[in-house]
This record gives structure tokens, sequence and C-alpha cells, in this order.
């Protein structure tokens, strides 16, 4: 078969973009690295995502947690191993990290071990939200942190020249001005809908003020509302539009029903959104930029803002919009009430798309790229040069003979789905024995809520038995037994068995069971068993949150449940018991040895005359069994093959 090979340009470069929000958040950030990213591949850049959240398989997903509060905003934790073993093996020419997270924190260090240069991007006034929260107290404690976090980069970028100032008169060196666009394609007067229009209650002639963004307390909502009642003492038909999401949405829409909520919108229902109003309020004080600002100057409507950010350098006032000093109330009630006078053709409204036009991605892009090829060209390592490849040509894998796996527990919240999938990316197989355990049903039957990331790992296995022609044999355990009923069962690759005897390539017989059945309150007391798993799962939780606690000062996992089972006596007896009976369960079937799973517990050791392999589990241990091809087994630890693999 003939390959297609191109030549990438030695112009070209390998970037990877560390980041706690990525498309498809809906956020000022998540747009403008979307937009990054978009733009450098378009210039046959490689850019590589690493996120926290659900993304794409072409994406590094890493562990995070809910900002309290304010869940749909996620805090990516360390990843710095992680990081240093992908960095290692696939070594970028420079990395940027877009936020201050303990991810983005853990990611620079990792890139100043290895020598990578490293950008970072001011995008949030974190310290500008203390005040916000009631925790104005905290502010010199969170900017001594970012001023330390951005201090350890090669270059900082921040999207307006008055952030740029304030940072360098704070002592922040190395900080560079790197502006926004605004799509005017998407963003256009023309998206106007009488239809959605009529839905506000608005007629053709009445006014329609606007306010984009999330519904939160740092956005300066208790001004925008006062803003709409005085407008609309003005112009009673006046109709008030929130567009967006966040923990104050309930409450306001409680407290002021005649203001319609329209949730989040993106796309061209954003574009759609703008261009049906005809005024757009932004009495944010916090913004490091405001994209809301050009986006709707690009769809001709009036925008009322401080003057600051965005608006000191796009807004002219009375020319192409309105604006007041930073902070003066009075002065932008003011400027939206007289917003009022200026209808749908008004030359102030022209003039602003006039300006926005102006405004592309492309230019914001190359100056991205320009600050990145700068970092690179000044590191001590010179980037690694862009060889000859072939698009067809596939990333080398570990190849095994045989693979074992239990104990996934998918559909649980600790169930390291993540992990499971990036270890089976890694691997090629003849064979996949999955014993038991690997969808909770237990946990789904209770109300476990089974997440996009899980069913990328059933997608994997699927896509092993059509690419690599893997044979996959699934065992049921406990925590699965449903399939009990259905057993034995088989289509294309994949078969389903209760029990199995597998021959290795040296002629070595092994029995691989789940375990389940040795296990007397498992078999005997199934009501007990599920009592001990919900405890188990509290167990996990309290866990969850003392590595969460951990991981915030830069420790690594510590797993409460194995530290009991090595303390508690009557556990250590158990899994001794439990072992010796599955020795003579292989002895009485003839085998050499035994592959089971079930107690969580990782084992590689001889018990009397037969080898006894536990697979362990992808909860804590994140443990797996592998047969080389000259059939020796083998227990391997996620990290160890992360290590050893080509990435």
């Amino acid at each position: 078969m003939s390959l297609e090979v191109k030549v990438i340009s030695a112009c070209s470069m390998k970037i990877d973009i560390v980041t706690d929000t990525f498309a498809p958040d809906v956020n000022g950030v998540a747009m403008t690295l979307g937009r990054l990213t978009d733009g450098l591949r378009k210039l046959e850049h490689r850019v590589h995502v690493i996120r926290t959240g659900d993304g794409r398989d072409d994406e590094t997903i890493v562990r995070s947690i809910p900002l309290p509060g304010y869940r749909e905003v996620r805090v990516g934790l360390p990843a710095s191993l992680m990081l240093r073993m992908r960095w290692r093996k696939r070594r970028p020419d420079a990395i940027y990290v877009a936020t201050e997270s303990p991810l983005g924190k853990s990611a620079v260090e990792a890139a100043k071990i290895l020598g990578i240069p490293v950008l970072t991007g001011f995008h949030t006034n974190f310290h500008e939200y203390m005040r916000r929260y009631s925790l104005g107290k905290l502010q010199p404690m969170v900017m001594s942190y970012l001023k330390r976090f951005h201090e350890r980069a090669d270059c900082t970028l921040a999207p307006s020249l008055e952030l740029v100032e304030k940072l360098r008169n704070q002592g922040f060196e190395n900080v560079h001005l790197m502006g926004r666009g605004v799509d005017t394609e998407l963003f256009c007067p023309s998206k106007r809908c009488e239809t959605l229009r009529g839905s506000w209650g608005a007629t053709t002639g009445s006014p329609v003020a606007i306010v984009c963004g999330r519904i939160a307390a740092e956005k300066n909502l208790e001004l925008a509302i006062q803003c709409f009642t005085e407008m609309r003492a003005s112009v009673p038909d006046l109709r008030c539009v929130m567009v967006g999401d966040g923990p104050l949405r309930e409450k306001l829409e409680t407290k002021y029903p005649w203001v319609q909520f329209s949730g989040i919108q993106t796309g061209e229902d954003l574009a759609r959104h703008y261009a049906s109003a005809d005024i757009l309020l932004f009495p944010s004080e916090t913004e490091t930029f405001g994209n809301v600002v050009l986006e709707a100057m690009a769809s001709g409507l009036v925008t009322v803002a401080y003057d600051y950010a965005a608006a000191a350098k796009f807004l002219r006032h009375g020319e192409n919009g309105l604006k007041a000093d930073k902070g003066d109330v009075k002065g932008f009630i003011e400027i939206a009430k007289k917003s009022l006078e200026m209808y749908h053709d008004h030359p102030l409204r022209i003039a602003a798309r006039e300006i926005a036009i102006t405004q592309g991605w492309s230019r914001v892009v190359q100056e991205f790229e320009g600050h990145l090829r700068e970092i690179s060209n000044n590191s001590e390592t010179p980037p690694t040069p862009s060889p000859i490849v072939s698009r067809s040509k596939k990333r080398k894998k570990i190849s095994y003979r045989t693979v074992f796996l239990s104990d996934i527990h998918l559909g649980t919240p600790d169930s390291k789905a993540t992990e499971v999938g990036d270890f089976l990316k890694q691997l090629t197989c003849e064979k996949l024995i999955l014993n038991g355990d690997i969808i909770d049903g237990w946990a789904l039957k209770r109300g476990a809520k089974w997440e996009s990331r899980h069913s990328r790992v059933i997608r994997r296995i699927l896509k092993m038995t059509e690419k690599d022609d893997t044979e996959v044999i699934y065992l049921r355990g406990n925590h699965d037994e449903i399939l009990e009923r259905f057993l034995p069962l088989a289509f294309g690759k994949i078969r389903f068995t209760k029990e199995y005897i597998h021959t290795t390539a040296n002629n070595q017989r092994y029995l691989v069971v789940h375990g389940d059945g040795f296990d007397s309150v498992s078999t005997n007391h199934k009501w007990l068993a599920a009592l001990g798993a919900i405890g188990y799962d509290s167990l996990l939780k309290v866990n969850r949150y003392y590595n969460y606690w951990r991981a915030w000062r830069g420790k690594e996992y510590f797993s409460l449940s194995k530290r009991v089972k090595a303390k508690v006596k009557s556990a250590v007896s158990f899994v001794d018991k439990y072992e010796v009976l599955l020795q003579d369960l292989a002895l009485h079937k003839e085998c050499n040895g035994i592959i089971c799973g079930h107690i969580h517990t990782p084992e590689d050791k001889k018990v009397g005359e037969i080898h006894y392999l536990n697979s362990g589990d992808w909860v804590e241990s994140l443990t797996a069994i592998v047969e080389h091809h000259d059939g020796r087994l083998e227990l391997i630890h996620y990290k160890d093959l992360l290590m050893t693999a080509d990435l």
C-alpha cells in the first residue's frame, strides 16, 4: 500500500495548550482558546489541548473538581507526573498555559523541569473577583500567588494595554499585549430575527436591551438591573433580556420576572440574540478584555460600557458607542438611558460595525504565533526539528499478546475511565480479557450518573475489535451480574462468559475468573455485599475530597481504603483465604495459574504450586496483567506503561 507523504514545513511548531476550560464550555477564555487553536492549525502548526471536563478523543483530559458554588466551572488538579511523562516522549516546541489553577501550576513546573519554553495567559482577574464575593481580604494573597505563577513563565500575555501596565506596575515581568478579535461573519446585523424579538414581547419599534455573559456576582448585574428599571421608566415598552447562565440566575429570575432569561446561547443562536437586540449593557468592572464588546459592535448594537479593557480600546464615546468612567454608576445609568434614542439605523450603530470589521482573528493568531516562536527560538534547548512524516503512519504502540483488565466500575464517579482509555490507546493486543465489574450495575441502579468518559472506554474497546482485530472476552463479575442470564453470548469479536481457560504462548494454562464466587459475602449474603459496596463508595468519597486537599498541596494520591485493608486483621485474613481458595480451584481445573480480580488488590506471586495473579482495579490501583509475546505474564501499572510508551 502506498503512503501519502507530506513534508511538514520547517517553520511548523508543536504546541501544547493547558487549560481548565475549552469548547464546548461557554465563556470568553474557552472561545478565545478555540479561535487561537483553530488559527494555529490553519497555519499548519500541530496543536494538542490538555484540559479538564469532557473533550474529544484527540485531547488529553485531566482530573478536576467543580468550583464550590459555581459547579459549571471546573478547576484542574495537579498532573505533574503525567505531563512530564508526556512531554519527555512528545516534546513540544512551546507550551501555553491559559489558567492559573493547580493544573496550570503543575504544567509550568513540569515545563521548567524539562527546559521547555512556556507562555502563560492572564485571562481572568481572580484577584478582582475576591471583592465581589466578599473576600476582599484575600486579594493580596491571590495577587501574590498570581505573581509567583506568572514569573516562572518565559512570557505572560494580557489582553489589554491597561492590564499590561497594571501588571507591570505590580512587579510582573515580561508581560506583553495580545488582543482579541471577533468573527464579523458570524456576528452581523443581518442576523436580526423578528420571530425571536416577538418571543421577547418586542414589537417592530420596541427597543431591546441585552446583557450577555455569566450570571454571577463578578459581572455587576445589580447595576444592569438598575439600568433596566430606569430605562423602562423612560420607555415602557423596552424589553430586557439576559443571555447566559450562572449561580445568580435563579435568584434574579424569581425577583425580576419581567426580565427575559434566555440561558446559554452559542454560535448562530448567540449571533441572532445579539442582532435582535438594540443595546448591550456591559456593567462589569472585572474584565481582562470583554469579548462581548466586540461581538455587540459587530452586531450593530449600541454598546454601553465602562471605559476600560476592550471598551477603552475600541469605543469612541458618542461616535461608535457609549462609555462612562469606571466606577461611575450614575454616569453609566445616564448613558444607558441615552442609548434609547439610538434606533436601528443610527449612525453610531453603523460606525460600531465598521470598526469591528477591522478586528479579525487572523491578526491575533499571528501575534500569538509570534510570541510562541520567540520563546521557542530563545530557548536554550533547540526545538525538535520537524521530520518528514506520513499522515497515514500509525503512532508506535506497545504490543502485547493478551491484556487482562478488571474492576473498572464504569458508571461510578471514582472510575478512572479517562486513564483506562489512555492506557488502551497506548497498546495493541491479540486478545483483551475483561475480567468482571467493568460496568457497575449496582451503582447505576442506585442512580449513579453515566458520563461521556465512561462511554469513551466502550468506544475504545469496540475500536480495538475493528481496527486491531482484537478478540474481547468479557467475564461477568458481581457488579455486572445481570449478564449471568445471557451467558454464554457472542457477537462479532466479543464473547461473554463466566470463566475462561487461557493458554499462554509457552503453553501454560491459566484459569481466568472474576473471583466473587469465593467471597462468601458476595455469594451467600448479597444484601450485605450491596451494603458493603455503599460503604466502600462512601469511603471513596471521603478519600476523594481528602485527595483534593492533598492535590492542592501538591502531594501524591493516597488510598485510604488500602490503608484500612492493611491495618484491619480480618481484611488481611480474608485476602489470604481468598487466594488459597482460588489456588485450589486452579489445581482442580488442572491449570498452572489463576488470574482474577474482585478484591481490588493487585498481586503477582506463587501460592503453593499455583501462579496467582490479581489484576487489581481502575478505581485506585490502576493496574493490569499483560502477556508478552513469549508467554511471560506481568503485572503492570498505568504509570509504568506511559513511561515506556512512544507517545
